[in-house]
């Protein structure tokens, strides 16, 4: 077989990876949002440097939890979870620096508490209202922080 013929191949067999990791990607989101109370919601994993760490994801709620999913994972299991008792809102600012160029145009930035630390998200305004909704909306007799 030819040199050429050995590069058409590993190009198709390359190019077929992708698609098979582009349709994953794509029955995953389908999977994670069929019961509704999916958005955007991108995580600030690691704060190191000023206005660096932030991945994209996806937030769920399921019951008492937020869920938080990466963009570009093939797991079906989130990634983080917080807990509504556990989690206290503790303000919200605009994006700055470099994080206007990480973050959706019409996110603003996050702060919330929890046991283990602060943790920031990122959210559109209209996804902020719900999760401010969701963190209020504890159920009868649950402790409210």
């Amino acid at each position: 077989m030819a040199a050429w013929q050995w590069g058409v191949e590993a190009l198709v067999a390359g190019l077929f990876l992708v698609v098979c990791f582009g349709l994953c990607l794509v029955i995953r989101r389908r999977l994670i949002s069929r019961h509704g109370g999916t958005f955007e919601l991108a995580y600030r994993a690691r704060d190191v440097v000023a206005g660096r760490g932030w991945v994209l994801g996806i937030g769920r709620y399921s019951g008492e939890e937020l869920e938080w999913f990466r963009i570009f994972s093939v797991s079906p299991r989130p990634r983080h979870v917080w807990h509504r008792k556990t989690m206290e809102y503790a303000g919200r600012r605009e994006p700055a620096g470099i994080e206007t160029m990480s973050l959706y145009p019409d996110h603003v930035v996050v702060s919330c508490t929890t046991p283990t630390g602060g943790v920031e998200l990122a959210m559109s305004q209209p996804s902020l209202t719900g999760f401010q909704s969701w963190l209020e909306a504890g159920p009868p007799g649950a402790e409210i922080h």
